[in-house]
């Protein structure tokens, strides 16, 4: 190591991604400015306004090839020491704007220290739901204590509900079992009952008694996804969704992706239990806000269905995920559960019930059950495949006679991460963008403006927001629309030679890029940038066609995008990728967040429950890691939309551009272009 590098550190920002080497003594804020992350600092960097609130994650992070320690920042300053004491600095948190560098550390920074709060694209679809809820209200007047007819409250409240429900078999829990006197007493023994209805009605149980009538408890669906958490709260009566809500996973500061999270267990004892406090605080917090937004009590949220990947799954029950982090990628338990609230350290009625949905194999989860209850591929005569895109993709593929499911390691590029100029979606990101086919010139829109770039006003907008990055529907669309304009060749490699038509493709080092913004943010797309999509979308079309092939089709009827990322891709332009194998444009659909909307039918009805448990045990396991054709169809699938696939359903809707000659793709030592052996993926 030479003497300028030990005079330097790394630092890595979550969960942007961004990185870079700086002077020791160098402040987190200054580092956060040259790189472009996004830290609030309305006082300029006074130590003022505490808004630059960051965490230090502690332990050994594998995936950045770094050990990150608290003590690789200075000591608290007295700024800082006054800011614990008398104002707004958490604990474990440190201000940008004092702390300074000394050692290799990540630095995660909070949403609320973000300028541009993260824009959680997740709600609850409008979709009819069959009314059966677990959980039901009864009102009943209960006969007062008779010294002739000697009995206790407790079975006289059982004889109510016989009487005038021709309810049996009810037991008691005893937290309510404690307060039942009083509450009887107080109603003047007019009360109202909320029994959880199980699966076997010998298991039906009081779990509440307020006095008087109450006609309304509340229910939550929980979407856990590795990069945002999603909630829907329901009045159980009426199958009303009262409030959405959602926010970042916290344990992104851990790892972008499911690997690098098993990965921070593995070698930080003890990891998994900081995961499982960190997505329970997050999960309290989200059932606090929906709450508070409704304006109703959390003692009155009496239930909660949780759905999720196998390791979010894991991690919520506080189960050590490591074993699912290698072959044979073993589950716990792919049964579903039902727990008081209590055990897992949620904060609303102490005996509120959760149900989790069941997992169908090691790397396909609850959420992926809570797809095909939504969708319902299961009742269908169609050969649909469905697709939850995310950092793990889940593939669903079948029809009533027959299905199968798989996942696909897709990584985080899909949402940003791994782009030079990624992020995520929020205010100031690229997420649409088109390419003039004569002058190669883009026009684009970021997200919190209707217009775009080369509309009159769009200067004016952007003065809030800035143009900040791209997201995940915007590279695919920038992409795209680089192979339909001839920036991008067939096997993924951006044509230096057409640098001589336009100034935007322009010399990177070895390659070429496309410069899309020049602003105080510049905003490219790289040939690194073209590989990481190549690497995702392979992995994604090749788990569907394992699929196809075990099916043993040739043609897909229908395809559905679920997710809250799948809802906001544009479909033409993920098929000219070759993200998914070919199909009628008109037959692929995106569902929205269908995780979350399953998750809220299971909440609601009772019956679905029993339905996708049957279900889940049906649906046929396919594990993309042993299969030796996923390699095969992989390697295909990096050309775009694919190397031997015609794509011919796709080429009547779209015109593709024809195979052109190899591809100029960078200077080399003649000054002309040559074939790049490391383009060969």
């Amino acid at each position: 190591m030479s003497d300028e590098e030990k005079n330097d550190a790394l630092i890595v920002f979550t969960p942007s991604g961004k990185r870079g080497r700086f002077d020791i003594g160098t402040p987190i804020l200054s580092a956060a400015r040259s790189l472009g992350v996004d830290i609030d600092s309305v006082c300029g960097g006074r130590a003022i306004c505490g808004r630059c609130q960051v965490i230090v994650p502690e332990g050994e992070f594998a995936k950045h090839g770094i050990v990150s320690r608290a003590d690789h920042l200075n000591e608290f300053t007295s700024v800082e020491d006054r800011y614990s004491s008398k104002r707004n600095l958490k604990s474990g948190r440190r201000l940008s704007c004092q702390a300074r560098i000394q050692g290799d550390v990540v630095i995660e920074v909070p949403p609320e220290s973000q300028v541009h709060k993260q824009v959680v694209r997740k709600r609850a679809d409008v979709r009819d739901i069959a009314l059966d809820p677990v959980t039901r209200l009864y009102y009943i007047e209960v006969d007062e204590p008779d010294m002739h007819h000697p009995s206790g409250d407790l079975e006289r409240v059982y004889k109510a509900l016989h009487d005038q429900w021709e309810i049996e078999q009810v037991y008691t829990d005893l937290r309510t079992l404690q307060t039942l006197q009083k509450v009887l007493r107080q109603g003047e023994w007019k009360v109202t009952v909320a029994i959880y209805h199980g699966h076997i009605r010998s298991r039906d149980r009081i779990i509440s008694v307020w006095p008087g009538f109450q006609d309304k408890v509340y229910g939550v669906a929980m979407d856990i996804g590795s990069t945002t958490i999603a909630a829907h709260l329901w009045e159980l009566g009426s199958g009303k969704n009262v409030a959405s809500a959602g926010l970042m996973n916290p344990q992104i500061r851990f790892g972008e992706d499911l690997m690098s999270r098993v990965s921070y267990v593995m070698m930080n004892p003890g990891g998994d239990v900081d995961m499982t406090a960190a997505v329970r605080e997050a999960i309290n917090a989200l059932i606090g806000q929906v709450t508070a937004e409704a304006m109703i009590d959390l003692n009155d949220v009496l239930e909660v269905v949780f759905v999720g990947n196998p390791i979010m799954h894991h991690l919520l029950l506080g189960i050590d995920p490591t074993e699912l982090g290698g072959a044979p990628f073993a589950l716990a338990t792919n049964s579903s559960k039902t727990l008081w609230a209590s055990e897992i350290d949620l904060h609303m009625h102490p005996d509120a019930r959760v149900y989790v949905l069941p997992c169908i194999a090691g790397h396909v989860g609850a959420d992926a059950a809570a797809v095909v209850l939504s969708e319902g591929p299961h009742l269908q005569d169609d050969n649909w495949l469905i697709v939850d895109v995310g950092t793990n993709a889940e593939l669903i593929l079948g029809n009533k006679d027959r299905l199968l499911a798989c996942s696909s390691p897709t990584g985080p590029a899909f949402e940003g991460a791994q782009i030079s100029c990624g992020q995520r979606a929020a205010p100031g990101a690229i997420e649409r963008l088109r390419i003039d086919p004569e002058t190669l010139e883009p026009r684009f829109k970021v997200i919190g403006s209707d217009l775009w770039s080369d509309e009159d006003g769009f200067d004016e907008v952007i003065e809030r927001t800035g143009v900040t990055g791209i997201c995940g529907s915007g590279i695919i669309e920038a992409l795209a629309e680089m192979f339909l304009k001839g920036i991008i060749t067939r096997d993924g490699a951006i044509d230096g030679s057409m640098a001589a038509t336009s100034p935007r493709i322009q010399e990177d080092g070895r390659t070429f890029s496309y410069l899309i913004w020049e602003g105080e943010q510049e905003i490219r797309v790289t040939q690194n940038d073209v590989r990481q999509i190549q690497l995702a979308k392979g992995a994604l079309y090749a788990g569907a066609a394992l699929l196809m092939e075990h099916l043993g089709i040739t043609t897909l009827d229908r395809i559905t995008l679920a997710g809250a990322f799948g809802s906001h891709i544009d479909v033409k332009y993920a098929m000219v990728l070759g993200m998914l194998p070919d199909c009628e444009l008109a037959k692929v659909s995106s569902a929205g967040n269908a995780a979350g909307s399953g998750a809220s039918i299971a909440l609601l009805n009772s019956k679905a429950r029993r339905e996708i448990e049957k279900v889940v045990k049906e649906i046929e396991k396919i594990e993309t890691a042993v299969e030796p054709k996923f390699q095969e169809h992989f390697v295909g699938a990096m050309g775009f939309p694919h190397a031997t696939d015609p794509y011919e359903k796709l080429a009547q809707e779209v015109q593709l551009p024809k195979p052109k000659a190899t591809a100029q793709s960078g200077g080399g030592r003649d000054g002309g272009g040559r074939r790049r052996r490391r383009d060969r993926v």
